[in-house]
This record gives structure tokens, sequence and C-alpha cells, in this order.
């Protein structure tokens, strides 16, 4: 039985123009710690981020209550938050969890990939083929671009396995891993080619 539907029904939440304050400073520091902006232990201090994002307490804390669901941040108890560790056998564990889900999804994408699939995999390698990794020569310096199609390439490889939880899964371990990349990065590893 179909409902009537109000002439003066607000807008679906999907139809909003912006998001909110929250959201963008969560988005904003969900990128400032997957790019390494942000080191593995910094205390986040409410006072800083909200002048340094340009929003007040409560979106802040808004945005760091979500990234500790997220595992990039830590609540500490009665004292706020800091940016989530990084230890060697966290990324051990990251890794075997990433072949694992991968593989799977991998392995339904070519059974079930079509021409169409194909063809746009075999773009996105080409695409990432034709981007420099680093902005300069000598010294390493990541190039937005390159994560970009990096990331695209990836995704186009699980895109036809039928699975969207599992892509979602792929997508929230590959940036993760793509947090400790972007901590490495911050080294002496001019020559890396990963």
């Amino acid at each position: 039985m179909d409902l009537p539907m109000p002439t003066n029904a607000p807008p679906v939440a999907a139809e909003a123009a912006e998001p909110t304050l929250a959201t963008s400073v969560h988005r904003r520091l969900r990128d400032d710690i997957l790019a390494g902006r942000l080191a593995p232990g910094l205390k986040l201090k409410l006072r800083d981020l909200a002048a340094q994002y340009g929003a007040g307490a409560s979106p802040v804390r808004e945005a760091l209550s979500k990234l500790a669901a997220e595992g990039l941040a830590e609540r500490l108890e009665h004292r706020g938050f800091r940016v989530a560790g990084a230890q060697p056998e966290q990324l051990s564990g990251l890794i075997r969890s990433r072949v694992l889900a991968e593989t799977a999804a991998l392995r339904e994408s070519i059974s079930r990939g079509d021409a169409a699939w194909e063809e746009a995999l075999v773009l996105a390698e080409h695409r990432l083929g034709r981007v420099a990794r680093s902005l300069e020569t000598g010294r390493f310096l990541a190039n937005p671009e390159w994560e970009a199609c990096h990331r695209r390439f990836h995704q186009a490889l699980l895109a036809a396995c039928g699975a969207p939880a599992l892509l979602g899964f792929c997508d929230r371990l590959r940036e993760e891993a793509g947090r400790y990349r972007a901590l490495a990065n911050t080294r002496a590893y001019p020559d890396r080619d990963v």
C-alpha cells in the first residue's frame, strides 16, 4: 500500500548540498591522519583543532568520536583523543587481512568480470602508468594524482566481485595501508617504488 506523501515534506538527507561542519572536520582530520600529516600518538587537543579547522568544540568532538570508531584515533579516558598508533605488528596483521580480503574479491572479480570490466581495468592501469609517483626527482614527494590513480586501479581490479560489503572492507584496509605508506614516505625512502 502506498502512503500519500505530504507536499511540504522536508528534503531527503541525500539531497543535502553541503555536509555538516562535523562531517567536514571529520573528512579533513581523516585525510590528515591518513596522509601522515598528524603523527601516530599525537595528542589531539580540542581547542587547537577547533582553531585549525575553523569549527567549534562540538563538531570537532563529533569528528573525533567518528575517527575513534574507525580506529584512526584513540579515546583517552577523561583526557581527550590522540592519533591512533602505527606499530609494526599492526601493519603485519593489516597486510595479512588485506591479502586475504583482496584475494577473495579479486578471485570473484575475475570469475564474474565481463569485457567492460576488463576495459576499465586496462584503462585504470594505463592511467596509473602515465603519472609520476613523486612530484620531485631526487627526493620523494607524494603525488596526489598518482595516489588517486593507484586507488582507482585497485578499485577497478575488484569492481566486478559483486559483494559491496567486501569492497567496502577492502577500501578501508587499503586506506589504512596507505596511512602506513604515507608514514614511511616521511622517512628517507626516496627510491621506493611501491
